[in-house]
Formats: structure tokens, sequence, C-alpha cells
């Protein structure tokens, strides 16, 4: 596979605010997923969360805000 250098260098330091030295510390899956590029699962939908949420419900109900602190009504 070849790589743009200059256009990916740009997209990274120029467009994404990135240092040089952590622009050369990304490995390449690192940056095509950061540009938006990478492949892999789409993110979850709303059903995909409501199936989760069915398989792990809030103990409590929702009503904390996940440090034990109760959120009030």
């Amino acid at each position: 596979m070849r790589f743009d250098w200059p256009a990916l260098m740009r997209a990274g330091i120029a467009e994404r605010g990135l240092l040089p030295r952590e622009f050369w510390a990304l490995t390449p899956a690192e940056l095509m997923l950061m540009l938006g590029r990478g492949g892999g699962a789409a993110p979850m939908g709303r059903a995909g969360l409501e199936a989760l949420a069915a398989l792990y419900p809030d103990i409590d109900g929702g009503t904390s805000d996940g440090n034990g602190a109760d959120r009030g009504s």
C-alpha cells in the first residue's frame, strides 16, 4: 500500500492540529481511523444500545451519576 505522505501530513498536522511527533507516533491504521477512513464495524445504533441496556439494566433505575451520588429528580 502506498501512502500520500504530504497529504496525510497536511491532514494530521495542519487540519487536525497534531504536533509532528504525535503524527509520526501514529500507525498508518490509527491515522486512517482518525481521518475517518478506517474500516471496521459501524457505530452502535439505537437497536444495539437498547439490546445492550436490556442485558445490563441499571441496578438503581438510573437515578445515580455512576459514582453513587443521587442525581435527584
